[in-house]
């Protein structure tokens, strides 16, 4: 259950963020300055606000975010948000917050790599699989494909994290997007070095002499019909660790509710899903392995 402290947190955090982002984004402006200037009138509700209420929704037991804006902030929390729109308002007011979000996300919430990380990709999906061609909202951006539960229409979202669970990276991409092809990116694994863990899907002897060559050591099982090589003992059992990003993806899910299938726009899936990657970095406990007494026998310090 979220305090009042942990609000006051949070939204002390997205504060200070949104008026050093504002600020950024007024001094590199390109719009020319001895053009007559456009009144700004100030909103009722501020963007730190707005920001506020978007990633604690993701912190709560509701699942809808009309019913939670409604039932919810304006009942129940109007010493904290004093001066709340109307809910037609609110969500104009979510789609200019959008970008900041994302932004934020990126700056202050993602973990820093370890030398041991673990990676896997997660469906999310934007309708079911047989009422494809009558979807319209992600026509052209979602793809269908087949995953371990069978086939899904959406998108897939690639994710890294380390070992005290913390995100280090993500990517979204179409769902027909194989699981490899976001560790060739550069901009992608660019923050990770020493040992990262995933699943057969991520076999590949062009991509681990390419990410050998970088700095990263991938280790996966192999299938059946290959040849056992000599692993060693700990990367053994750091494989079998490998279950600490699934219980991410669980959270993700099951907790902050980053998947469902109601988006009625893409800036909507966007911010619900970047919304729940920041929720996600204020949960105190995340899944975690302890390697203190593995350290020595990785090479890692």
């Amino acid at each position: 259950m979220i305090t009042d402290n942990k609000i006051i947190e949070i939204f002390c955090l997205l504060d200070d963020f949104s008026k050093e982002y504002n600020d950024l984004v007024t001094k590199n402006s390109l719009l020319d300055p001895n053009k007559k200037k456009i009144r700004k009138r100030k909103r009722k509700m501020s963007d730190a606000e707005v920001m506020t209420i978007l990633v604690i929704f993701h912190l709560k037991s509701y699942r809808n975010l009309k019913h939670f804006y409604i039932n919810h902030v304006c009942k129940h929390m109007r010493n904290e948000f004093p001066d709340c729109v109307s809910y037609n308002r609110f969500v104009e007011l979510q789609k200019k917050v959008v970008q900041p979000l994302g932004v934020f996300m990126k700056m202050h919430c993602l973990g820093s790599c370890t030398g041991i990380s673990f990676i896997d990709s997660t469906t999310l999906k934007s309708c079911h699989y047989k009422r494809e061609k009558q979807h319209k909202v992600f026509a052209g951006l979602a793809q269908k494909s087949y995953g371990t539960l069978g086939w899904f229409y959406g998108f897939k979202l690639h994710l890294v994290c380390n070992d005290k669970g913390e995100l280090v990276e993500f990517m979204l991409t179409p769902g027909n997007v194989d699981d490899r092809k976001p560790l060739r990116n550069k901009s992608f694994n660019d923050k990770i070095f020493g040992k990262i863990y995933g699943d057969k899907g991520y076999l590949g002897k062009d991509l681990f002499e390419k990410l050998f060559v970088d700095g990263i050591h991938l280790i996966t099982k192999v299938r059946k019909n290959m040849k056992k090589k000599a692993m060693d003992f700990m990367d053994k059992v750091l494989l079998r660790k490998r279950a600490v990003i699934e219980s991410v993806n669980d959270i993700l899910k099951n907790v902050c509710y980053i998947e469902h299938i109601r988006h009625r726009s893409v800036d909507n899936f966007i911010s619900n899903l970047v919304c729940g990657l920041i929720a996600y970095s204020f949960i105190p406990k995340k899944p975690s392995i302890k390697i203190t007494n593995m350290l020595p026998n990785i090479g890692i310090s």
